[in-house]
């Protein structure tokens, strides 16, 4: 991928340099969220699927400075913008980036403290995109989901946390694919758009070997009447607060 086909910015009001492709698939603040909402501790580990650019790694070890982490990405091209977006933020010592499938991943018999994806997720209604790299993240065989969660449990250590960002219309489906991957005590985070508003997306966590059910918690309101970015929100999205899902 050329640079003349990238466009160059910042995530976390500045804190985190970034570059992403100029056409396609664009991070919005999906990965911003989903960083915030994985609780890794210094020295832990961490491991993205379908990390794109990188926006969510980025994001995390600007929060986190102690923690290291991996991200996969099936795009070679992607994943080589993310390698030279984790050396733009001199990171290079703590994050890797390597390009292949979480469902058949380049790694072989590493655990991991913390996994999470902004996942591609099945919409029986949805009409594909005729960019590529948009179609591949926003439209998926209706089994992906399971695949990718399996996949992600499989390399966490036991009591370790996956954390997903998903369209809240997905729930189902993924708390199906929590359960059936020996996942439990899963938290739900709903993102309302605005207060009063049905939410379009959720953070949902859980954990590997834990027992409990679900639980919906009361959810971040992401924006005011006005269309203006809630204090709340505002802290997550520029100032790097994480979010507690349990």
């Amino acid at each position: 991928m050329s640079e003349a086909r990238e466009t160059n910015g910042f995530l976390l009001g500045g804190r985190v340099v970034y570059s992403q492709p100029r056409d396609g698939f664009r991070s919005g603040i999906e990965p911003v969220l989903l960083a915030a909402a994985v609780p890794a501790r210094a020295q832990e580990r961490v491991l993205e699927a379908g990390c794109g650019a990188g926006a969510a790694l980025l994001c995390l070890a600007a929060r986190l400075p102690g923690i290291s982490g991996c991200g996969i990405e099936r795009d070679p091209a992607l994943a080589a913008l993310a390698a030279r977006n984790i050396a733009a933020n001199g990171w290079a010592a703590r994050l890797a980036i390597l390009a292949g499938d979480i469902t058949a991943p380049p790694i072989a018999g590493e655990s991991f403290d913390h996994v999470c994806a902004n996942p591609p997720w099945h919409d029986d209604a949805a009409t594909p995109s005729p960019h590529p790299s948009r179609r591949a993240a926003k439209i998926a065989a209706a089994d992906l989901l399971a695949r990718w969660v399996a996949a992600l449990a499989a390399r966490l250590r036991r009591r370790g946390s996956v954390t997903l960002i998903l369209p809240a219309a997905q729930l189902g489906r993924a708390l199906a694919a929590i359960a059936a991957a020996g996942l439990g005590a899963a938290r739900v985070l709903p993102l309302w758009p605005r207060a009063g508003r049905p939410a379009r997306l959720m953070l949902l966590q859980a954990r590997k070997g834990a027992a409990g059910g679900e639980q919906i918690l009361p959810g971040l309101v992401l924006h005011d009447e006005a269309g203006r970015f809630t204090d709340a929100a505002e802290a997550v999205l520029r100032h790097g607060a994480g979010l507690v899902l349990g």
